[in-house]
């Protein structure tokens, strides 16, 4: 049996989340940081893939302390804690509520945080394919200017959101909200790098404490 502090520290599911992310980890590390420790004769990350396999992804989020104890060695505490954490995430994610973005006037009201910023604030809305937001993102503070924003900031996350579409939006200090040449250019290679993607930049919104504008409704999406 491999034990999981033989492993290369690169390689176990607690350094690796905290290194990556926890978007970076499979099913089975994200289990085996809550069990923490692996049974008799089998480590905690192959614990986890012969819970997961029994139990299905799915499954395992619905199973009760009853069917969890043991399970492959599992005891009342670990039975617990995994009943426990799906049980939280179930709370939150139905006081969540997901903001449909339809217009800029929409998005102008989602970022009552920066309109009024000394800095700017280039920020995306990754959604979904009914305009729903599935996250937001703040990828560069400061000046924007075209060599800054590299469409790899943009569209890496898609692929982990699982996106189909984004909105590009950032704040104008002045209060002006006409675009620069820069944001011109920077809206042109964010376009044509999302269409080698498949990935459809919705639109661009640049914002100010009072006022917006919106690339698309100007024409010049």
């Amino acid at each position: 049996m491999t034990k999981i502090k033989d492993l290369p520290k690169i390689e176990r599911p607690r350094e690796k989340l905290e290194k990556y992310g926890p978007e970076k980890l499979s099913n089975s590390e994200l289990l085996a940081i809550l069990l923490r420790t692996g049974s008799k004769g089998i480590n905690v990350v192959e614990l986890s893939n012969k819970i997961l396999k029994k139990f299905s992804s799915k499954g395992i989020s619905k199973a009760n302390v009853k069917e969890l104890k043991n399970t492959f060695g599992l005891g009342s505490a670990k039975a617990c804690e995994i009943v426990a954490c799906f049980e939280l995430g179930r709370r939150l994610l139905q006081n969540k509520q997901s903001v449909l973005l339809l217009s800029p006037k929409d998005v102008w009201g989602e970022l009552k945080d920066i309109r009024d910023n000394k800095k700017e604030h280039f920020v995306i809305f990754f959604l979904d394919a009914r305009n729903q937001e599935i996250k937001r993102e703040t990828v560069l503070v400061g000046s924007l200017n075209a060599n800054l924003v590299h469409p790899r900031e943009v569209f890496e996350p898609v692929v982990r959101y699982l996106a189909a579409q984004v909105i590009v939006a950032h704040n104008h200090p002045s209060g002006d909200p006409e675009p620069s040449e820069d944001d011109l250019e920077i809206t042109k290679r964010l376009i044509e790098a999302g269409k080698i993607l498949g990935i459809e930049v919705v639109d661009h919104i640049i914002i100010t404490k009072s006022d917006f504008l919106s690339f698309k409704e100007k024409g010049l999406i």
